[in-house]
């Protein structure tokens, strides 16, 4: 029965106080409310309370200092957090320090009330925190509620060892988050070890990826060492894992069935003593689809999926991505800087296909180029008016088919910079153009199939065979 429960609630603001309170004595609970972390650590001291719900910044103490005490006298107790301070370091603390949940300023009192239900359903294990990670750095930058999601979900896995598919365009910052997995997890004292899947030739992913024994091919003059072997003990990070080729995937996925792995040329099976990070920009799903990732492998990596949503959906997060690359180049050398009112607007209001990677180069470039201490909106438009050129309708009602091909190809390769992609090209190209085009003729044909082969200049047994490839449902009629 709640009438029984008790929340402590410690939160200096008394706008704060009075809503929860309010609020949880409505659910059927009793409540103490107080403005400091000193009485909250005296009821927890006698005894009071079932659920501790907290703020971290008090007068007299931070609340995240209490967490580690509060647990070694009372491990049962269950503690939630609550924060203004909405960043990653803090989620990351109150997950290592033993919170049940970390919720940020401003949030909905559904939520809390949901959280407190859970918090009190199940007696808390007696687990002890893990010691502090050293340092502030804050490796992800952002307080929108799209990254407090992600926050969120990245802090409870620095206490776990779960294998992670990080998913997102180009630019994203999907290392960022592998990194931040490592250096807040369980593994941190090991390497982090990073390979770009679409940067090595097919031919030597394999040794790339486990090694191999001298004498094992054509050159291998001494034994070389894997990512699998450097990576023992930490993290091994598998960016553009979408890029991997067939026989690649299959080794990977027995290694992540079997836990260990054989080295190119070799016998003796070596344990593989790694968690695993992967990344990809691509839909996996399409390309299980299409045959070119297998889906026994997407599973097994799919473990605990994380999208990282592209700048556009996240503009109010745009000021503080700035502020932070310009301290940056600062940092490089360049000159202080910083934006006015007007340039920050005129920054959310730009696409952001290169997302916070093209943020970054033109801050670095407003930096370098402009005297100004104060950058204005006019040196911003000015910088951005040449990527945002191809939005125009007008000169885009005249461009070609090859025309608009080659504009999507160059954002695409733009995009792709670093670790551009180096094989398969073609193919992949045509895969992206098939479907629409397919799916374009069955419209204009009103679902007929040998109207639309003929339209596409197929037989129709290959559009069939291509049709069921691609998933594309045919309905007669279509408009």
């Amino acid at each position: 029965m709640t009438e029984s429960r008790t929340v402590l609630i410690a939160d200096d603001d008394r706008a704060i106080r009075t809503v929860l309170s309010q609020a949880l004595t409505r659910a059927g609970y009793n409540v103490r409310a107080t403005s400091s972390a000193s009485t909250l650590w005296r009821w927890v001291e006698d005894g009071e309370g079932d659920l501790v719900v907290t703020d971290v910044v008090m007068p007299d103490e931070n609340g995240l200092d209490l967490l580690p005490r509060i647990k070694r006298i009372r491990p049962d107790l269950r503690v939630v957090v609550m924060s203004a301070q909405s960043t990653f370091t803090t989620a990351v603390k109150a997950a290592q320090r033993g919170a049940f949940e970390y919720l940020p300023k401003p949030f909905d009192l559904k939520e809390l009330l949901s959280v407190v239900e859970r918090a009190l359903a199940h007696p808390a294990s007696a687990q002890a925190p893990e010691e502090e990670t050293e340092g502030e750095r804050l490796p992800l930058i952002g307080r929108s509620a799209a990254m407090q999601d992600i926050y969120r979900t990245v802090a409870r896995l620095t206490t776990a060892d779960l294998t992670v598919m990080v998913t997102g365009e180009s630019g994203t910052g999907k290392e960022l988050i592998a990194r931040a997995l490592h250096d807040y997890g369980k593994r941190r004292t090991g390497p982090f070890v990073a390979i770009n899947m679409a940067a090595i030739p097919r031919e030597l992913i394999e040794s790339e990826l486990f090694g191999h024994e001298r004498g094992a091919f054509t050159g291998a003059l001494t034994r070389g060492v894997g990512r699998f072997e450097q990576a023992a003990g930490g993290t091994l990070f598998l960016d553009e894992i979408g890029d991997m080729p067939a026989e690649a995937q299959t080794r990977l996925l027995r290694v992540l069935q079997e836990g260990e792995f054989t080295t190119v040329g070799g016998r003796a099976p070596v344990k593989a003593n790694v968690r695993i990070v992967a990344a990809t920009h691509r839909d996996l799903r399409a390309s299980i689809r299409a045959g070119l990732f297998r889906e026994d492998l997407f599973y097994r990596l799919n473990v605990v999926p994380i999208r990282l949503p592209p700048l556009r959906e996240r503009t109010e997060d745009i000021p503080l991505l700035a502020r932070h690359f310009l301290d940056r180049a600062r940092s490089a050398g360049l000159p202080l800087k910083s934006l006015s009112p007007e340039a920050l607007e005129r920054l959310k209001r730009h696409a952001w296909p290169g997302n916070a990677r093209e943020l970054e180069n033109l801050m670095r470039r407003l930096a370098a180029l402009y005297p100004q201490e104060i950058i204005g909106e006019e040196a911003v438009a000015s910088e951005l008016a040449e990527a945002e050129a191809p939005a125009d309708g007008a000169a885009r009602s005249s461009e070609t088919l090859e025309q608009a091909v080659e504009r999507h190809l160059k954002l695409f390769m733009a995009a792709h910079k670093e670790g551009m992609p180096i094989r398969d090209l073609h193919e992949r190209v045509i895969s992206e153009v098939e479907r629409p085009l397919l799916r374009l003729a069955l419209s204009a044909t009103r679902g007929n199939q040998i109207k639309a082969a003929a339209l596409l200049g197929l037989n129709r047994n290959t559009l069939r065979k291509k049709l069921r490839d691609l998933e594309l449902p045919v309905v007669r009629g279509l408009s």
